[in-house]
């Protein structure tokens, strides 16, 4: 069924909202694509505590179903305590209520989009089929999403990855689930391909037709690589206390979302290659370069699926001490480079890179490890190579 405000808090769609990042930006085009599913930003508030106000009226409009109406009095009202000037559309009456319009419904549809994405994946063994409607809700219909209202897919399907609802500013279609016992009972049928409607790409944006620019995603199924690579840029510009306190705010966001323990367990059951676990960036930049000499501003925190695999076969106990580490322990790594006793440089890697040498006590135990410098233009890192734990 279409959005309807008063009926749209859900648990799912209010824990997508209630776990991005509040990020600052720019402009408007800072941030597209996926990357959406981590951050909450609007364009121009730099300021934490402007966007910490917005974002509080936002959460409140998601989950108490409040009125555009509503959500434009506390809209005039933060703008005016934080002394936000200069912001898109202000001044005009009808620039004003397109912003907070564009705010409130892009913010209260992604979220009910992804909250649903994850509905409809737990059922998708039942209900396999992703119908796409348009919704009679839409005060400015495109013709491409009318010629796609009926369209039935597999849900994985690779059309949704660019085509999932909302695909642009303003758009209110959505799509609904269903059974084979369902196609058959109203002669329905999946769509051919050939037969899908406005299937080429624009010429102008190079996106999907009908699919606007930073909106050629699925809401929910983000991952979290546009995100990161966003940040870590940002935090090479930003003076050293806020981008030491936006790298301590996402930390706390990926350490709450991601699981160390289940990512070596992983890793040393499969031994297939698999992605490196991101756990973060590095938080005390300013004091490792005091101490080594090394920018790390803006820095990943990386765990690769070879160091546990060779903690395990170089590491193990080997009776003076040392025991062999736990995947639990990893879950420790982020601490040893933000809050660490002794560091410094080890000697170059084979392929010539950085090697930072970190000592940390935690309970009774002394914890070292060796992380290589992996510089670049993008995904800058550390990357764990070795740990060993004494008693």
């Amino acid at each position: 069924m279409p959005v309807n405000y008063g009926s749209l808090p859900f648990l799912e769609a209010l824990a997508f909202f209630r776990a991005k990042l509040n990020l600052p930006t720019q402009r408007w085009d800072d941030l597209l694509g996926a990357a959406h599913d981590r951050a909450f930003v609007v364009a121009g508030a730099t300021k934490a505590d402007l966007l910490a106000d917005l974002r509080r009226a936002v959460d409140q409009a998601i989950a108490d179903g409040t009125t555009i109406e509503t959500f434009r009095k506390d809209f005039k009202r933060i703008v005016a305590e934080r002394g936000w000037t200069g912001w898109t559309g202000e001044g005009a009456k009808a620039g004003e209520a397109w912003r907070t319009r564009v705010l409130y419904e892009t913010n209260l549809f992604s979220s009910y989009s992804a909250g649903r994405y994850q509905q409809m994946k737990a059922v998708a063994d039942l209900r396999p089929y992703w119908r796409y409607r348009h919704s009679p809700a839409s005060t400015v219909p495109r013709a491409e999403h009318l010629a796609w209202d009926g369209l039935i897919l597999r849900h994985d399907d690779p059309w949704f990855a660019s085509h999932t609802p909302p695909n642009g500013f303003g758009c209110k279609c959505y799509l609904e689930t269903l059974a084979e016992r369902d196609l058959k009972k109203q002669g329905l049928a999946v769509t051919p391909k050939a037969q899908i409607p406005y299937a080429g790409t624009d010429p102008k944006t190079g996106l999907p037709q009908g699919v606007d620019k930073g909106w050629d995603y699925q809401p929910g199924a983000g991952v979290d690589t546009a995100l990161r690579t966003l940040v870590s840029n940002k935090l090479i510009t930003y003076p050293p206390a806020i981008a030491k306190a936006l790298s301590a705010d996402v930390n706390r966001q990926i350490n709450a979302q991601s699981s160390p323990e289940d990512y070596v367990r992983r890793v040393l059951a499969d031994r297939s290659t698999a992605d490196p676990l991101w756990m973060g960036f590095v938080e005390n930049f300013d004091a490792i370069q005091q101490q080594t000499g090394l920018d790390l501003k803006g820095y990943l925190v990386l765990l690769t699926d070879q160091s546990p695999r060779h903690v395990e076969k170089h590491h193990q106990w080997d009776g003076k001490g040392q025991r062999q580490a736990r995947p639990e322990d990893y879950a420790h790594v982020p601490q040893l480079l933000s809050d660490y006793d002794s560091i410094a440089l080890g000697k170059t890697s084979g392929a010539g890179r950085d090697r930072l040498v970190v000592t940390k006590r935690i309970g009774q135990e002394v914890f070292r490890a060796v992380f290589d410098v992996l510089p670049g233009k993008r995904n800058r890192s550390v990357a764990l190579v070795t740990l060993t734990i004494k008693g």
